[in-house]
């Protein structure tokens, strides 16, 4: 697709008159802009009414980027609903959560299960295909934007029942799969399921659901109906396009949509990396690597970030400098293939005309943003097509399981206040900032290349996942799980047999009682040459059935009990851990660095936690080590091995002082 990284981003010309675009070019000239993202928004002018298309200003657009020697990223704008389509098939308006059909307005509006939005957007993207197929500006597809939210309307209940048909095949594995006995709610005809909703089994929000097994497919069900929209489209494009890649633009952990199932239709995956305020470098990153492991290790695109600030919520802080620069070269470190912004020139009007942008209202090239997004151009220009295509070697997986995320935060008890990122991201921060190396993964995914798994609050275990976990500790290797983890089926039936489960003969623990209290109630862990470590919220009271006890509780009548345990699995010196409750992040990170340390994944500069490392591996075999200071001091680190950092082409050699400014970035390319 590219001889480069890709640099640009979102660009809007419709917004603008000509003499505007010319000024855009020259700009986009000075800061290195290869590829821009056209056409996100743009419906309304494409097609003013149902039986006119009009792509005056599209040609115009893609024609002038191919004269500026510029590819686009070419979305079919199907994002946003024109008024006239929402006025005329009022059906395509989402009804809410609490039964609200909504009218006009707004964007991501639409109903999935919409006959007339199918047939209106996979049309547009069939002439959008037809006519730019071809276009020598086009380098990828960009199929609608940013999918998210659900409808509960009653195309959407038919849809769903037809979706449980398929899945459940008879209304007895139906109500066996969702427990209807309970409350006397055994169906007995397909037309009495409804969507769950305010109406029906939730209160107090989504969250609240009386029979979590049907909100849980309801879920699924939302997922697909989104996912079918966009294959409908892809489709479409493929008829006139075979070759192009398709992509649309995902939100890294994004709770509504479970992104596992969309990874066999994208031809490449990418995201918008926002991430939350205050919020450490980790959590971008295990975005990043969530995104990478979709495609099974392949290179992504970092389809938007901002430049400089947000618009979107109650504060929006300003990027500080070199922030930028860091947040670009991250996402290259853990495998983007492209780096482009939202937005390129900033918005007049409307709710993003605050929102950071590459150019700003008065289309100066002197601000420090336009400054700093240039002079990151020229190094991404100067580093060429050395990282394309470049793969991370991992021998650590982390399971990231939506199934889990859903039900685990769906179930009443043990706590509404356990939320599974906030697990599954202490695990993920712990490894990486003992410098390991980690990929992302489903649960149906390889695990022959890793040595160690970490499956935190897998509530769910589903299929061959508790054999495939065994086979990891059975040639040789480690599995870290945690509390609530293998407490039910694919259903979010519990199991009938001793938890945990069918990870109970590889854990060997069993688990009668658990413990939930509030979380100024501390329960003191000791680790084993550690720290004591404060562990809140849930307590499970483990019971050896071959562990080891590792760290006992210190508080309550359960004190003395063991909170981490360790049981040695298989003739290979293979090992099951267990940790029964919620530690602290340095209780987390010493249980994560026993584990790492037995199989030698502790990184030479895991001494420097503000240091971020991350490997990437060329096609042709060549590592390139990135080090990532996101601390605002000076690091000084001692290099390991002789090496020439890309970026500057400066020698260091082994065992020579290594410094990184503040916000500082380097690529470590071995001398041969």
């Amino acid at each position: 697709m590219t001889d480069r990284i890709r640099y640009g981003g979102d660009y809007n010309p419709e917004q603008w008159p000509r003499e505007v675009w010319t000024e855009d070019h020259r700009l986009f000239g000075e800061a290195g802009i290869d590829t821009l993202t056209v056409g996100v928004f743009i419906w309304s002018l494409t097609q003013p009414v149902e039986d006119t298309y009009d792509f005056t200003v599209l040609d115009d657009i893609l024609d002038r980027a191919a004269a500026e020697g510029r590819s686009v990223c070419l979305a079919t704008g199907t994002a946003a609903l024109p008024p006239w389509l929402a006025k005329k098939y009022p059906e395509v308006n989402r009804t809410d959560f609490e039964g609200r059909r909504h009218r006009y307005g707004q964007r991501h509006n639409f109903c999935p299960s919409s006959p007339a939005y199918r047939r209106l957007s996979t049309a547009m993207a069939s002439r959008l295909a037809e006519r730019y197929a071809t276009h020598p500006a086009l380098l990828a597809w960009h199929i609608n934007n940013e999918y998210g939210g659900a409808c509960y309307c009653d195309l959407c209940a038919d849809a769903f029942r037809d979706w449980l048909k398929a899945r459940h095949g008879t209304l007895d594995a139906l109500n066996d799969a969702w427990w209807t006995t309970f409350w006397s709610h055994r169906y007995t005809d397909w037309a009495e399921i409804e969507p769950p909703s305010a109406l029906t089994e939730h209160w107090r929000g989504p969250d609240h659901t009386a029979f979590q097994g049907i909100t849980l497919d309801y879920q699924r069900f939302m997922t697909d109906a989104l996912l079918g929209c966009f294959t409908a489209e892809k489709a479409a494009i493929r008829e006139h396009d075979p070759e192009t890649p398709v992509t649309t633009n995902m939100m890294g952990t994004y709770r509504p949509l479970d992104y596992h199932r969309w990874a066999p239709h994208l031809d490449f995956a990418s995201w918008d990396n926002y991430p939350p305020l205050d919020a450490p470098p980790t959590r971008p990153a295990l975005a990043h690597d969530l995104m990478r492991g979709l495609k099974d290790g392949a290179p992504f695109w970092l389809m938007e970030q901002t430049p400089s600030t947000t618009a979107c919520r109650d504060v929006n802080p300003l990027h500080r400098p070199g922030e930028l620069r860091l947040a670009t070269w991250q996402a290259v470190a853990h495998g983007a293939d492209a780096a482009l912004y939202f937005q390129m020139r900033a918005s007049r009007g409307a709710c993003e005309k605050y929102h950071g942008a590459v150019i700003g209202h008065a289309g100066r090239d002197d601000t420090r943003t336009f400054r700093e997004v240039a002079a990151l151009g020229r190094e991404l220009a100067d580093l060429g097509d050395l990282t394309l295509g470049a793969r991370t070697p991992s021998r650590t997986a982390l399971l990231f399981d939506w199934d889990s995320w859903w039900a685990l935060e769906l179930s009443d008890g043990p706590s509404r206040l356990v939320r599974y990122l906030d697990v599954v991201h202490a695990y993920y921060r712990a490894a990486r900032e003992a410098g390991a190396d980690v990929d992302v993964v489903p649960v149906t995914a390889d695990l022959t290349p890793y040595d160690v798994v970490l499956a935190p609050a897998l509530h769910l275990v589903k299929g061959d996942l508790a054999a495939r976990l065994e086979e990891v500790a059975e040639r040789g290797g480690t599995v870290l799980a945690t509390f609530l983890s293998a407490r039910s089926d694919e259903h979010d039936r519990a199991f009938l047999t001793d938890l945990p489960g069918p990870l109970a003969s590889l854990l060997g623990i069993r688990i009668d009682e658990w413990d939930s209290r509030p979380p100024e109630v501390v329960q003191p862990v000791v680790l084993p040459d550690g720290p004591e470590s404060q562990a809140r919220l849930v307590f499970e009271i483990v019971q050896l059935r071959g562990a080891e006890p590792v760290a006992p509780y210190g508080a309550d009548f359960y004190a003395g009990t063991p909170a981490v345990t360790r049981n040695r699995f298989g003739e290979r010196g293979g090992e099951g851990w267990y940790v029964a409750t919620a530690l602290d992040q340095p209780g987390v990170d010493h249980v994560v660095r026993l584990v790492l340390a037995r199989h030698h994944l502790i990184g030479p500069y895991a001494d420097h936690p503000a240091v971020e490392t991350a490997t990437r591996v060329t096609e042709d075999g060549t590592p390139l080590l990135f080090l990532l200071n996101h601390a605002r001091e000076t690091a000084e680190l001692t290099a390991h091995t002789t090496t020439t950092d890309l970026l500057t082409g400066k020698r260091v050699e082994a065992g020579s002082p290594l410094i990184l400014d503040p916000l500082g970035v380097v690529v470590l390319k071995a001398d041969q």
